[in-house]
């Protein structure tokens, strides 16, 4: 299946201000993990990303600005 003109340009734009992090948790604390997002409604992705959030917010390292996030290194 094909996917639609429009939608190909916003996700490249998307994309586009992303960079890929590749993690290798060992494989029982990854089906941990994926099953935990699940169990709250979340994708694996959006689980993940607000643990770290969390945890650079308690470490002072994360601030919220807005609806645009500052990281303060």
């Amino acid at each position: 299946m094909s996917i639609n003109p429009k939608k190909r340009i916003t996700n490249d734009r998307y994309n586009a201000k992303c960079t890929q992090i590749n993690i290798k948790p060992l494989t029982q604390e990854a089906e941990a993990i994926k099953k935990a997002a699940s169990n709250v409604g979340q994708s694996l992705q959006g689980y993940i990303l607000q643990a770290c959030r969390e945890r650079m917010e308690r470490e002072g390292y994360y601030q919220e600005n807005d609806s645009e996030s500052k990281i303060n290194l």
